[in-house]
Formats: C-alpha cells, sequence, structure tokens
C-alpha cells in the first residue's frame, strides 16, 4: 500500500520507518531540508534505540523515501498520516498550526481517493476542522474519509511498541475506511479497537492523563512514607499486587517530564474548561508534579545548611533513560534551582548533553563521562535512571566525591546496599543513611578545596 506521513518528528520517523518495514511504500515528508537530507543519509536526527538500523535497511530496500516535495509525497498515496508537532501554547491548550498547515497543503495536492489519519494528539473536533479545510480545496471530484489513529509510542521503546503494542485505536465514522486500516494493521496481530472519531481523539488525552495521575498519586504516598517511616518500593508493590491497580506507573521519583504527559494534561485542563467542566483531579496531578520535581534540591538544603558555592553533578537530563529528549524534564528544574542557589553544576548524560547544552549554553559543565561527573563533588543528584548509573558501584562514590552525598531522585540504589558503604544517601519515600559528614559541609570545601580542575564557570 502506498503511505505518506506529514512530518518527520518522534511520532512521523517512527510510524513511516516501521509501516516501511512492514512492507509498504511508504514517504516522509518534512518541511526542513536539512532534517530529509539527514534522513536520507541513514541517520535519524532523534535518538532511539533500533531507529537508525531499520531506516538504513528500508532505504536500501526503496520501501522509504523522504522529501520536502509535498505534492510528490501525497499525489499517489492511498492513505496519509499527519503527524506532526502540537507544541503547547502559553495557556496550556494545544497549538494545532502546523495540523490546519498539513491539511491545506495535503488538499492541494491531492491527486487521488485518500484516507487522512491523524496520529498527532488533538483536541476532540480537530479531525472535523481538518478534513473542513481538505475540503475547501481539494479537487471536488476526489473523496476523502478521515480517521483518528492515536499513538501510543514510548520514547526508548517506540519500535517495540509499534509491532507489540496493546491495542490500535482506529476512530472513523466511515466502515470503508476502518476496514483499509485494519488490513493495514492486522498482521501485527493487536487488538484493534474501533471507535467514533471524536472518542478516538479523547482515548489518547485520557490515556495520558491516567498516567500520569498514577505517577502523581505515588509520589503523595512515597511523601507520606518520607513522615512516617514507611518503605514506598513495599507500598507500591503491595498495592500493585491488586489486579485492579497493577504495578506499572507506580515507582516515586522526582516526577514525570517528556513531549506527553505534561503538555496532554494541560490541553485536558483547558478541554474541560472548554465546556465548562473544572477538572479538578487534573489540576491537582500537574500541581503535585511541578512540586515533586523541585523535591530533589528541596531534600538537598535539609542536609546542608547552604549549597552556595557547593559542586553539584546531576546525573540524567533526559526526561527517561534510553532518550536524549530533555522537554519538560526534571533535571532543567533542579539544575536551574542549583545555580539559583548560587551552586556550581556539572551535569551528566549519555546521549542528552547537546541537548541541554542549548538550554543552559556554558553556564555549567557537562560531561558524558559519569566518574568524570562526580568526581570531586560534594553533593550528587540523580535525575535519570539509565542504567549506567544503576550500575556504577557505590564505591566510586566514596572514592571520587569529596565527602559523598547522593540525592537519588529514582530510587536506582537498594537500601541494603548502600547501607554497607560510608555514603549519606536520600532518596524518594524510603528511610534515609545519613552520614554525620552531611550535617556540615568539611571546612576545606568552604576554603576552597577545588583545585582548576573544578572550578565553577558561572559567569560572575
Amino acid at each position: 500500500m502506498k503511505i505518506a506521513v506529514a512530518g518527520t518528528g518522534y511520532v512521523g520517523l517512527i510510524t513511516g520507518v516501521c509501516l516501511a518495514e512492514m512492507g509498504h511504500d511508504v514517504v516522509c515528508t518534512d518541511i526542513r531540508e536539512d532534517k530529509v537530507l539527514l534522513l536520507k543519509s541513514g541517520c535519524a536526527p532523534i535518538y532511539e534505540p533500533g531507529i537508525n538500523p531499520m531506516l538504513k535497511k528500508n532505504l536500501d530496500a526503496g520501501r522509504l523515501h523522504f522529501t520536502i516535495d509535498s505534492e510528490f509525497a501525497y499525489k499517489d498515496a492511498d492513505i496519509i498520516f499527519i503527524a506532526v508537532g502540537t507544541p503547547e501554547n502559553p495557556d496550556g491548550t494545544a497549538n494545532l498550526d502546523h495540523v490546519y498547515e498539513a491539511a491545506y497543503t495535503i488538499g492541494l495536492c491531492l491527486n487521488k481517493d485518500s484516507i487522512i489519519c491523524t496520529k498527532s494528539t488533538v483536541p476532540v473536533g480537530t479531525n472535523e476542522q481538518i478534513m473542513e479545510i481538505i475540503n475547501s480545496v481539494k479537487p471536488v471530484h476526489i473523496n476523502t474519509q478521515s480517521v483518528s489513529t492515536p499513538e501510543f509510542l514510548r520514547e526508548g521503546s517506540a519500535i517495540y511498541d509499534f509491532f507489540h503494542g496493546d491495542r490500535i485505536i482506529i476512530g472513523t465514522e466511515s466502515e470503508e475506511a476502518a476496514l483499509l486500516l485494519e488490513q493495514v494493521f492486522l498482521p501485527l496481530k493487536i487488538p484493534i479497537v474501533k471507535t467514533d472519531i471524536r472518542s478516538a481523539e479523547m482515548i489518547k488525552y485520557a490515556s495520558n492523563a491516567f498516567l500520569a495521575t498514577k505517577i502523581s498519586f505515588i509520589n503523595e504516598i512515597a511523601a507520606i512514607c518520607d513522615k512516617v517511616g514507611a518503605n514506598i518500593e513495599e507500598v507500591a508493590y503491595g498495592i500493585g499486587k491488586d489486579r485492579r491497580i497493577g504495578p506499572q506507573f507506580l515507582q516515586a521519583g522526582i516526577g514525570y517530564g517528556g513531549s506527553c504527559f505534561p503538555k496532554d494534561t494541560k490541553a485536558l485542563v483547558q478541554i474541560a474548561g472548554n465546556v465548562e467542566h473544572q477538572f479538578e483531579l487534573l489540576e491537582a496531578v500537574i500541581k503535585v508534579n511541578n512540586r515533586q520535581q523541585a523535591c530533589a534540591v528541596k531534600k538537598a538544603k535539609e542536609l546542608f545548611d547552604s549549597i552556595e558555592g557547593m559542586r553539584v553533578a546531576v546525573l540524567g537530563l533526559a526526561f527517561k533513560p534510553d532518550t536524549d529528549d530533555i522537554r519538560e524534564a526534571a533535571s532543567l528544574t533542579i539544575v536551574k534551582t542549583l545555580l539559583a542557589e548560587g551552586a556550581s553544576v556539572i551535569a551528566y548524560d549519555p546521549v542528552a548533553v547537546p541537548n541541554a547544552r542549548s538550554v543552559f549554553g556554558n553556564v555549567i559543565e557537562f560531561t558524558a563521562d559519569i566518574q568524570t561527573a562526580i568526581s570531586g563533588a560534594e553533593l550528587v543528584i540523580i535525575a535519570t535512571e539509565w542504567d549506567h548509573i544503576k550500575h556504577l558501584p557505590l564505591e566510586k562514590y566514596v572514592q571520587l566525591m569529596r565527602n559523598p552525598v547522593i540525592i537519588d531522585g529514582r530510587n536506582c540504589y537498594s537500601l541494603k546496599d548502600v547501607s554497607k558503604h560510608p555514603i549519606t544517601y536520600v532518596s524518594i519515600g524510603r528511610p534515609s543513611h545519613i552520614e554525620e559528614h552531611a550535617q556540615t559541609r568539611s571546612n576545606s570545601a568552604k576554603e576552597g578545596w577545588y583545585d582548576e580542575t573544578f572550578t565553577s564557570i558561572l559567569p560572575d
């Protein structure tokens, strides 16, 4: 089948590459020529495990094409997927400019009957507006049908999710369109759920909002565990064994981030407000998450009289492992707060440093070597649960840090292992292991212990 994909961002690229892997003839189009040239060379502009080999394989096989020529992409397509970005407006609503621009261009370029599928996350009713735009400019003899096919790909495991997802949603009022989309996805042997188009649009928002709610809920329980002396890991395991609850998304930490949960929760609050419904539960979820992202530095300030002038290593910049995406990452809040408190920051991440550097420039130090990051540090804050971090022996903190103090925002280490080392260790919702040295900073640190290797590069 001939398929076109509008947009080569995260969703569009994964969709295009994976559909080509299934054997379809896929053309992906984008307005950025530099990105298209990069993709034609077999290199993805995003970090996603497995994407580059599959990209190159399907380019070489002639099943996958990239272009800035919209007419070439759309004119012969049986199905067109709209997968452009819907960034957040200042008021929390979804910005649909790229979606409407794509719809207008598709309408102008159509040369045959086509099914228009929206993968971009859009408010309820958007697909109807998309079709109004397309129908206003397309040739009158060409028939188009509308389908909402929301995506549920997790960054870091998107290719696996495409081929082994929990469900595929096909929302449309056209039985013909539903049957054709069903033919496309049946080889995946994933359950297909057919709905009306507005329900499909709502399913995407409701799914992300519910998962965000589970995260904020367990973080609230973790805050209580901190105060009453319970262990959130044991609590989460106990409640997660209930099949009505399940263990997924019950890992306490410093909150959610990324391109979906923050944007979609705020957008759903706005959608509710537009129909005069106050979504109080989701408003609380957002409030809890904002507070949770700041808790790591708060815990550090409870340990020390002041963190001004302190050398702090932030381990992990991406909002989650196996991605270079730093959008709405907790690390951004942590670094900004540390700088405001007068700390000197060195940040480690195996892949996200270039993206973080575009945000912070040379105001902080960056490294892709974890041992360089912790060398000479007075404090470590773990912000992302990369395997590189979880597998770093605790002995390294003792050997390389000035005084080993760790605020673990992702509960990467077992309390049993921590207890065997002279480390001050504070995590989320679990008993802390406090060494005497953490109560007061050492005199040598206050008197300028650092040599030139560890001199702060904060501007005067």
